[in-house]
C-alpha cells in the first residue's frame, strides 16, 4: 500500500491547524441548492494481509498458499450532489440543520434511490468542517460507492438552533434522535452508520448508546471516554493547554453567521442570538469556575453526564476505533475498545504514533497495513451496514493493531491487556539531584535516598507533552519549517528541570504495554501542595531522550480507591482516584502517591536505558486551581529504598506459552489481575467474532454476551 503523498498529509495537517487556529472560513452555500462533491483519492493497491500471521509481538510470513486479498470496490456513481441546511426537528422543538450528500450521475443529478446513510455530528460548524482536516475521511469516497452522507451541526453550533453545552444530557439525547430521523427519511434505506474524529467520535458513542433503530455500525476516531480524567483535569490539575483552544474553536465557529441566513434571515438571527447567549454562558464560565476550584474542578455530576464511558455498556453496534499514542484521548480510547470487547461487541482498535490532529486526519493509517481510512470505513460498513459478506474481515484485521515505540514496528494482538503480560516493578533507588545527579532504576533491591522536586514553572515546555496537549498544533506548525522542533524528539533539556532515575543499559530488549502506575513515596515541605509530573522515557546510547508517555497527580487529590484500581498480578497498573472535593486532603508526612501514567506500548532496545523523570509542572498543559497555587510552589521530596519503595509498575511483555496458565479464566484474561471480582474472569465471548465465517450474521443473531454489568461496574468511572 503506497503511503499518502506529502501533499495530502500537508493538506490535512494544515486544514486542522488553520481550523484550530480559528482562522478557517466557511464556504458559500445556498439553502436547498445542490453542488457537486469530490471524492478522496483512494490508494490504488490492495494490501496482502492473508499471508500474515502474528504470534505474540512478532509477525512472520506463513508458509503455503496465500489467501484471497481484499480490495476496495470501484466507484458506482460518477459524482455527488449536496443539499444544504436540511431541518432536523428535535423532541423539544429545537431545529438542527444538516447537509446531505447523495450519489449523482454524470450530469450532477441526484440518483433516485434509497441509500444507507453515514452520519457525522459536529460542533465545529459543518461549513468550516468541509474545508479542514478535522472531519477525518472525505465523505465523497463512500457516497460514490452507494452511501448518503449527512453532516449535522450540533445544538447551538453552526446553523443549528439552541445553546451549546458540550455533551450535556440534552445534546446527547439529540444524537439518538438525529439517527432516528436519518433512518426515516425518503432518501434513506433505513440502515445507518456514523463517522468522524474527536467530538464527532464521541457523538457516535452517545448515539449508539441510545440504540436508535437502523444504526448498524460506527467508526470513531480518537474519542474520549472519561472527560475529567482523560483531558479536562488529568491528575486533578486543570488543563489550560487544550481546553481553552477547544472552547474558543467551538465558540468562534459558532459565531460565524449561519449559512441559512441568505434565505432565512429571521431564522438566522434567532440562531445567532442563541449562539451568543451560549458563548456567554457555558463557554465563558467553565474554565474560570474550574480554576476557582468550583464544581468543574472536581469529578461529579457535571462530568458524569458528559462521559460516554458511563453508557458504553449500552453500545451494541460494531465499532472500529482509531487512537494515537500522543493523542488527547490516549487514555480514554483504549478503555472504550476494551469495554465493548468485554461485552462481546465486534470491535477493532488501531493505535498509531499520532497526536490529535494526526489521529483525526488518519492520513498515515495505511502504515498499519490495512489500507487507507476511506478503505477501512468502506470495508467495515459494507460488511455491517450493507450486509456484503466479508468472510476475511476479522481474519485480516486483528482486534488490536498498535505501533510499538522504540522498535518502530506495527504489532497485532487480540487484547490490549492480554495473557502475554505480567506486572514488573522498577524500583527508584538512591538519591537524585536536579540537573546534577541521576538516581537508579532497578528490578533488584533499592538503596535508600531522597530526591527534591523543585517547583520549576517551565517544566514541560520543551517536550512532546506540549504538542500533545495543544492537540498537535505545535507539530503541525513546525512541519512547515525546514527543520524539526528538537523538543519533540529529545527531552533531555526538560529533564534538567526535575529529578531522574534510570536503569543501566539494557542487556536485552524489554517491552511493555498498557497503563502504568508510578507509586512514589512523597512528602511536601511546609504542609504545601503540588503536583507530580512523571515521564517514562527511553535513553539512547548517544544520550537522546525520547518521551514515551506521562502522568500527573495533584498531591492533595491523591486518595486511591484500590477496589476500583486496575491490577495485574496484584500490582496496581492503573490507579483510580475519586477526584472529589470530599476526597481532597493535604499530604501528611511521607505517603505513597499513585500517579496514573497514561497507556502506551514500547520496547527499550538493547543498550538503551529506561528512565523515569519527575517534575513539579507540565506547561502549557496543566495549572493548579487558584486556592492551591501558592502551595504548589512547595518543594516535593520523593523517597526511595526498602522502607519507602517508590516504583514504576507496568505490564511487561513475556513470550507466549502454549496451553493454559495459572490464574487464567475461561477467556484467558489473565491481564486483568483483579482478584476482588470473580466476574472479571468470565468469558464474554470476546473472540466470538474473530474469524467468524460471517461476523455480520453472528452479530445480528444477538450473540452479544452479558458482560454489560461488568462494564458498568468496572468501567463506569473511567477505569477497567
Amino acid at each position: 500500500m503506497p503511503a499518502r503523498s506529502p501533499l495530502t498529509r500537508s493538506r490535512r495537517a494544515l486544514g486542522g491547524l488553520l481550523t484550530l487556529a480559528l482562522v478557517a472560513s466557511p464556504v458559500a452555500v445556498t439553502t436547498g441548492a445542490a453542488h457537486a462533491g469530490t471524492a478522496a483519492t483512494s490508494s490504488p493497491a490492495a494490501v496482502d494481509l492473508g499471508a500474515t500471521v502474528t504470534t505474540g509481538k512478532t509477525t512472520k510470513k506463513s508458509k503455503g498458499k496465500a489467501a484471497k486479498v481484499w480490495s476496495p470496490r470501484k466507484e458506482q456513481y460518477a459524482d455527488t450532489v449536496t443539499l444544504t441546511d436540511l431541518e432536523i426537528p428535535m423532541s423539544d422543538g429545537v431545529i438542527l440543520r444538516g447537509d446531505l450528500t447523495l450519489p449523482a450521475d454524470a450530469d450532477g443529478e441526484p440518483v433516485d434511490k434509497r441509500f444507507p446513510v453515514v452520519v457525522t455530528i459536529t460542533a465545529y460548524n459543518k461549513s468550516v468542517l468541509a474545508n479542514s482536516g478535522l472531519g477525518g475521511s472525505d465523505g465523497g469516497y463512500l457516497v460514490k460507492r452507494g452511501y448518503a452522507q449527512l453532516t449535522v451541526d450540533a445544538r447551538g453550533t453552526g446553523s443549528s438552533s439552541g445553546q451549546w453545552n458540550a455533551f450535556d444530557t440534552r445534546e446527547n439525547t439529540d444524537a439518538g434522535e438525529i439517527m432516528t430521523w436519518a433512518h426515516e427519511q425518503s432518501w434513506s434505506n433505513g440502515r445507518t452508520a456514523m463517522t468522524g474524529p474527536s467530538y464527532m467520535g464521541i457523538s457516535q458513542l452517545w448515539a449508539a448508546a441510545a440504540q436508535p433503530k437502523g444504526l448498524k455500525a460506527i467508526f470513531p476516531q480518537v474519542p474520549g471516554a472519561d472527560v475529567y480524567r482523560d483531558v479536562v483535569a488529568s491528575g486533578g490539575a486543570i488543563d489550560v493547554g487544550f481546553i481553552p483552544l477547544w472552547l474558543g474553536l467551538v465558540t468562534t465557529t459558532g459565531l460565524i453567521p449561519p449559512a441559512v441566513g441568505a434565505s432565512e434571515p429571521q431564522s438566522a438571527l434567532s440562531i445567532y442570538l442563541d449562539h451568543i447567549m451560549g458563548a456567554f454562558g457555558f463557554t465563558a464560565q467553565v474554565i474560570p469556575a474550574a480554576l476557582l476550584a468550583q464544581e468543574p474542578a472536581y469529578d461529579g455530576e457535571f462530568y458524569e453526564q458528559r462521559s460516554v464511558i458511563n453508557v458504553i455498556d449500552q453500545v451494541e453496534v460494531p465499532a472500529f476505533f482509531v487512537s494515537g499514542e500522543y493523542d488527547l484521548f490516549q487514555r480514554g480510547t483504549p478503555l472504550l475498545f476494551e469495554a465493548l470487547q468485554r461485552n462481546g461487541v465486534p470491535t477493532k482498535l488501531i493505535t498509531g504514533p499520532w497526536d490529535h490532529l494526526q489521529g483525526s486526519s488518519a492520513a498515515d493509517i495505511g502504515d498499519a497495513g490495512y489500507g487507507s481510512l476511506e478503505e477501512l470505513q468502506l470495508r467495515w460498513f459494507d460488511h455491517y451496514v450493507k450486509g456484503k459478506r466479508d468472510k476475511r474481515l476479522h481474519k485480516d484485521i486483528a482486534n488490536l493493531t498498535y505501533y510499538e515505540q522504540g522498535s518502530g514496528r506495527w504489532t497485532r494482538s487480540k487484547r490490549w491487556i492480554d495473557r502475554d503480560l505480567r506486572a514488573r516493578s522498577y524500583h527508584l533507588s538512591g538519591s537524585s539531584t536536579t540537573a546534577l545527579v541521576n538516581g537508579s532504576l532497578t528490578t533488584g533491591t533499592p538503596e535508600a535516598g531522597t530526591a527534591d522536586v523543585l517547583p520549576v514553572p517551565v517544566s514541560g515546555a520543551c517536550t512532546r507533552s506540549a504538542n500533545q496537549w495543544t492537540a498537535g498544533i505545535l507539530n503541525a506548525g513546525a512541519s512547515q519549517f525546514p527543520f524539526p522542533n528538537p523538543c519533540f524528539d529529545d527531552t533531555r533539556v526538560n529533564d534538567l528541570t526535575g529529578v531522574v532515575f534510570e536503569t543501566e543499559p539494557m542487556e536485552r530488549a524489554t517491552a511493555f504495554r498498557g497503563p502504568i502506575n508510578a507509586r512514589l513515596y512523597t512528602s511536601v515541605a511546609g504542609g504545601g501542595d503540588g503536583m507530580l509530573s512523571v515521564s517514562v522515557e527511553d535513553v539512547a546510547p548517544d544520550g537522546t531522550v525520547s518521551r514515551l508517555t506521562g502522568g500527573w497527580q495533584v498531591l492533595s487529590l491523591a486518595e486511591t480507591d484500590r477496589r476500583r484500581s486496575r491490577k495485574l498480578n496484584g500490582k496496581i497498573i492503573q490507579p483510580w482516584h475519586p477526584f472529589t472535593e470530599e476526597s481532597q486532603a493535604p499530604l501528611e508526612g511521607i505517603e505513597p502517591v499513585d500517579v496514573e501514567v497514561f497507556p502506551t506500548a514500547a520496547k527499550i532496545r538493547r543498550g538503551h536505558r529506561l528512565r523515569v523523570a519527575v517534575q513539579a509542572f507540565d506547561v502549557p498543559h496543566l495549572l493548579p486551581t487558584l486556592p492551591v497555587l501558592l502551595g504548589s510552589l512547595s518543594v516535593i521530596t520523593v523517597h526511595t529504598g526498602p522502607e519507602t519503595p517508590s516504583e514504576l509498575d507496568e505490564g511487561h511483555e513475556q513470550h507466549r506459552q502454549p496451553g493454559p496458565e495459572v490464574g487464567v479464566g475461561a477467556a484467558g484474561l489473565v491481564g486483568l489481575g483483579v482478584g476482588e471480582d470473580p466476574h472479571q474472569h468470565q468469558d464474554h465471548a470476546v473472540d466470538t467474532h474473530e474469524g467468524a465465517d460471517d461476523a455480520a450474521d453472528v452479530e445480528q443473531a444477538g450473540l452479544v454476551c452479558a458482560g454489560r454489568a461488568v462494564a458498568r461496574g468496572v468501567l463506569a468511572h473511567g477505569h477497567s
